[in-house]
């Protein structure tokens, strides 16, 4: 009898185990992180350390010096995202879980990151509009991974804090193929298919989708540029 293949899981678990030891190895503020977010007890719907490598080299690859993070959690991805920053480099984190933002203070300090990073506390929709005014914009990234529902006005606001050229990227946009479901009663499917539709309409923008498996399951990444 031949041997049963692995469940599709399994085989995305270890393929991105695989890679992560590779391209994304152990790293002990990293992992520090990681285990003060389970202490915390913080939701695990962080990124992987794969898709935190990602956001690394996305910033580099845009050679970004201002970027804006919606939804921090506990500060994983803000800490990837920030080590790729120069010196004079700034991120903005906007958090409305004020328990969240300050498991995120404390691991952004001990990972020496604090002095790059300002986090915001409060409903991402009540901070936006006061960065808009204060001219905290243009940003060169812009990632967006908060509430689902709320997609599509993160989007509206990325385009009014960015510039020509400026990258959009916002996570978790596949949702184990539901997304394809029009019918959905499911708050965040919906968020999800209005933003893609914004995107769509959206003569400014440029825009993709990347679909992801690993250790995070069946999702996806959408990636945009602002074009004028």
């Amino acid at each position: 009898m031949a041997p049963r293949k692995p469940a599709a899981q399994t085989t995305w678990t270890a393929v991105d185990r695989y890679f992560g030891d590779l391209l994304a190895p152990s790293d002990e503020k990293l992992d520090g992180v990681l285990e003060a977010n389970r202490q915390a007890r913080l939701p695990a719907i962080g990124v992987s350390r794969l898709q935190g490598r990602f956001l690394e080299v996305l910033v580099r690859i845009t050679q970004a010096r201002r970027i804006l993070e919606i939804g921090t959690l506990g500060g994983y991805s803000t800490i990837w995202m920030a080590r790729a920053l120069p010196e004079d480099g700034r991120l903005i984190t906007l958090e409305a879980n004020p328990r969240h933002a300050e498991v995120a203070r404390a691991n952004l300090e001990r990972a020496g990151m604090l002095g790059r990073v300002e986090i915001r506390v409060g409903r991402a929709l009540d901070s936006l509009p006061t960065l808009a005014a204060s001219g905290a914009g243009p940003f060169d990234l812009i990632f967006i991974d908060a509430d689902k529902p709320g997609n599509p006005d993160y989007l509206q606001w990325a385009m009014k804090l960015a510039r020509p050229g400026t990258t959009i990227a916002v996570d978790n946009v596949v949702r184990q193929g539901k997304v394809v479901d029009a019918g959905s009663a499911d708050p965040d499917i919906q968020g999800t298919r209005r933003m893609t539709e914004l995107m769509a309409a959206e003569p400014r923008l440029s825009a993709t989708v990347l679909q992801t498996v690993g250790a995070k399951g069946y999702d996806g990444i959408a990636l945009a540029v602002m074009l004028r």
